[in-house]
């Protein structure tokens, strides 16, 4: 295990509605193999139902469409709470070696502060992950991947950069932003080639607004995250970052953390020795020996 690598903050198991192939135990042989101090299970609870056009539903994959209406809406089932705790304590007990915590990753919590401050109490989760992965159009959630056939590539981002300001902005409970850059998985191949440069305007208002909450930035590897959002984070001076792989099954948990990991060292960002506080469970780390978050030093 090197001490140079940082806890993967973003990992889903079986207990989330979209991961057939998370495991739990799969996950912490992975961070094992791969020399990674710990893992943070960030299983969804998606409180959204989405709205999925008819031209998707062949491409959809089956947990999707298992869930989907006959009015086109995906409803994604509810999280397990109390098995999901307990799953990962059990773990916890099994892999001595690894820190590992119980999370969440809730989708649009600015649209369910209620349900959202519930589930935080329900839950003391270690982390608590907030994330954008749908918008409203004509009144209707519609998840961020459908509106590429519909929209310009660029309108696509910009609308749901405003989603993410409106979330980081809102007075709701989470410690982490989720993947800033969601769209640019999806970016069709027949736009114009994706040039962060050109949303500079659009990432710089949620940037500024998260390190002023006092929140984390998530560094997600599922895509690596252009450089310079990253530089721009810590030109607004973030006060802290998280890694995570988004791993939907066990062997992509720690992927291409390496890297990231020296970059983030490169702008001044770097774990504690001790423990430190979250803003919505007990303790990020009960023993404190691993920094979940790396802090900016300097």
């Amino acid at each position: 295990m090197s001490a140079d690598l940082p806890v993967d903050c973003h990992v889903h198991s079986e207990w989330s509605w979209d991961a057939p192939e998370g495991s739990v135990d799969g996950a912490c042989d992975r961070a094992v193999a791969v020399g990674i101090p710990g893992v943070v299970f960030t299983d969804h609870a998606d409180l959204t139902a989405w709205f999925m056009p008819e031209h998707l539903h062949a491409r959809m994959p089956p947990h999707f469409t298992e869930r989907l209406g006959d009015d086109g809406v995906v409803r994604p089932s509810e999280l397990d709470v109390e098995g999901h705790v307990a799953a990962v304590a059990a773990a916890r007990e099994r892999y001595p070696q690894l820190v590992v915590r119980a999370g969440v990753e809730v989708s649009e919590p600015h649209w369910h502060p209620s349900a959202v401050e519930r589930l935080v109490r329900r839950g003391r989760f270690d982390l608590v992950i907030g994330s954008v992965h749908a918008v409203e159009v004509d009144g209707t959630p519609q998840m961020i991947e459908s509106l590429f056939a519909r929209w310009d590539a660029d309108e696509v981002l910009r609308t749901y950069l405003r989603e993410v300001l409106a979330l980081v902005t809102a007075p709701v409970e989470f410690d982490v932003l989720a993947h800033v850059d969601y769209p640019v998985r999806s970016w069709p191949a027949k736009a114009d080639p994706f040039e962060v440069g050109r949303f500079e305007d659009g990432f710089l208002p949620v940037l500024g607004a998260l390190a002023a909450s006092g929140k984390a930035l998530e560094i997600n590897t599922k895509r690596p995250l252009d450089a310079r959002i990253l530089e721009w984070w810590r030109e607004v001076d973030g006060p802290s970052v998280t890694f995570g792989s988004d791993a939907h099954d066990p062997s992509r948990v720690g992927q291409a953390f390496a890297d990231v990991a020296e970059h983030a060292r490169s702008l001044g960002y770097a774990p504690r020795d001790t423990g430190d506080t979250g803003d919505t469970g007990d303790t990020e780390e009960s023993d404190g020996s691993v920094s979940l978050r790396w802090w900016l030093t300097g």
